[in-house]
């Protein structure tokens, strides 16, 4: 795994490799090839995280359109590192397709992603709270509980935080938007809680996790 220390700019050991921070930064080069790929985008420097993904690993260009081979070596990845399913990249390319139809779309595109995605964290953690303390193996109750608080976001009106209502109105304006299944969205949070779990506690004695 000594290629995630140069991809991602760090120095990263085996426990790391396979983090949270590298699962983030794995999803943004899959956006942004699918992006090059649907748009025809030719200029790197506009996709920071594709252009190091790319030099990096040295990934060729396919038929001298950008995106096309950085989007299928990024989805193994994503694949045989995390488990990542079809039904995210399909939703994923759909959503990029339905938004990103020119140049001027992609700018607007990937901060509308990124706020929706630390709104989402941000809420789903303040929803959840202690559940999220649960230990790693009771991985099955954890995605049950994931699930139930992505649907309650979607469909319950009657919060009595200000807050966090307001919240829930920006993550359904987003993601009518962005058009993500509710299935996608607990899909990632799961993903990223679970690795979450695996970083070293702040703090925590060397070797100590979560």
């Amino acid at each position: 795994m000594g290629f995630f220390s140069k991809l991602f700019g760090k120095k990263a050991d085996n426990d790391k490799a396979n983090g949270m921070e590298n699962y983030m930064q794995l999803v943004r080069v899959y956006f942004q090839a699918s992006i090059a790929a649907n748009v025809g985008i030719a200029n790197l420097a506009m996709l920071p995280d594709l252009r190091v993904f790319k030099s990096t690993l040295h990934v060729p260009t396919v038929n001298n359109k950008l995106g096309v081979g950085e989007k299928s070596a990024c989805r193994k990845m994503l694949r045989d590192i995390y488990g990542v399913d079809d039904n995210f990249f399909k939703e994923v390319d759909a959503s990029i397709r339905k938004n990103c139809r020119k140049l001027q779309d992609v700018q607007v595109y990937l901060i509308q992603f990124q706020n929706f995605t630390q709104d989402i964290m941000m809420l789903m953690g303040n929803l959840m709270k202690f559940k999220l303390r649960l230990p790693s193996f009771f991985k099955n109750a954890i995605y049950k509980m994931t699930e139930k608080t992505v649907a309650d976001i979607f469909t319950k009106n009657g919060y009595s935080d200000a807050a966090v209502m307001k919240a829930v109105v920006a993550i359904r304006q987003y993601d009518q938007r962005l058009g993500f299944s509710q299935k996608w969205i607990t899909d990632f949070v799961f993903q990223v809680v679970m690795l979450a779990k695996k970083e070293p506690k702040a703090g925590a004695d060397d070797g100590q996790k979560k």
